[in-house]
């Protein structure tokens, strides 16, 4: 390859994706490991091996929907769908960073290893046909979030707390459906053509899980904060003055795909809208106020 097809590659890659490999980082944080070695240390090392199993997922979900991508607004620009890097190099470059994702994933920690696989071919799962299917394309990015949780679990070796895995869980069912209605919103009449499972969504209905969703989160966060476990393992009960952050990153989020005309990314929100990276900045200052040294 040369130099133009590696730097295409690389941006077929998604490497502004990354960030929601963050979510590894949540049982170390809220696990009271953030300091503790070596754990902090192999945390960082599965977040840079899961950004390559999940760049893999995005060169083959490239791959598969070429001719849709090709006609879509915004996705049309892609590397792939440009035909700036041919089918057999992008899947060629999908073969080899799998590859090394699995084997760098298992030296690093077999169960690790086998969270990497299933998120690999859950992914590939998806991106043949569950994606196609209403309610369940949505559930499915909501487990992929959870793999991203357990896997930072598995790594930390940190039992967290079954109440942040749910409000995860939901959180990812929040973003995921709120970007079908923004998808449902920049293609309209078209919507169908681009991903089929759009035609059986209505912006009316997205809006009534949206509701019953964004309840349960705040229920579910609250309900952590003030839990016997939660108040015991760090040792205060101030952790209920991070729910605040909660409410307004959720109200912010929903201002900007109504209100602005976001296409609901949470990446591109997050990097583009100020006030939220200022929220999420807080939000962290607070827990690691509370969870390290007991304010």
């Amino acid at each position: 390859m040369n130099k133009a097809e590696l730097k295409n590659i690389f941006y077929s890659l998604r490497p502004a994706q990354w960030i929601k490999n963050l979510f590894l980082f949540i049982p170390l944080i809220f696990g009271k490991k953030l300091l503790a070695y070596p754990a902090n240390i192999k945390t960082v090392l599965a977040f840079f091996i899961f950004c390559l199993a999940a760049s893999v997922v995005y060169l083959i979900n490239d791959i598969i929907d070429i001719d849709k991508d090709k006609v879509h607004p915004t996705k049309r620009l892609r590397p792939i769908a440009l035909g700036k890097i041919s089918i057999f190099k992008a899947s060629l470059s999908a073969l080899i960073l799998g590859v090394i994702s699995v084997s760098l994933s298992f030296a690093l920690n077999l169960y690790f290893g086998v969270v990497v696989a299933a998120y690999l071919a859950g992914n590939i799962l998806y991106s043949m046909a569950l994606k196609n299917v209403v309610i369940i394309d949505v559930f499915c990015i909501a487990v992929f979030f959870y793999l991203r949780i357990k896997a930072g679990s598995v790594i930390a070796m940190v039992d967290l707390s079954h109440w942040i895995i749910f409000m995860i869980i939901l959180l990812a069912f929040f973003l995921g459906i709120n970007k079908r209605r923004q998808e449902l919103k920049l293609l309209e009449k078209e919507s169908d053509t681009h991903r089929i499972v759009l035609n059986e969504y209505t912006p009316y209905f997205i809006d009534q899980m949206t509701s019953v969703i964004t309840a349960s989160i705040v229920i579910v966060y609250t309900l952590y904060t003030v839990d016997a476990r939660t108040t015991r393992e760090f040792g205060s009960d101030h952790l209920i003055y991070s729910i605040p952050f909660v409410y307004y990153g959720i109200f912010r989020y929903l201002y900007m795909i109504h209100k602005v005309r976001n296409d609901g990314d949470p990446t591109r929100i997050l990097f583009s809208d100020q006030m939220m990276r200022i929220n999420i900045i807080l939000w962290i200052t607070v827990c690691i106020a509370v969870i390290y040294f007991g304010l």
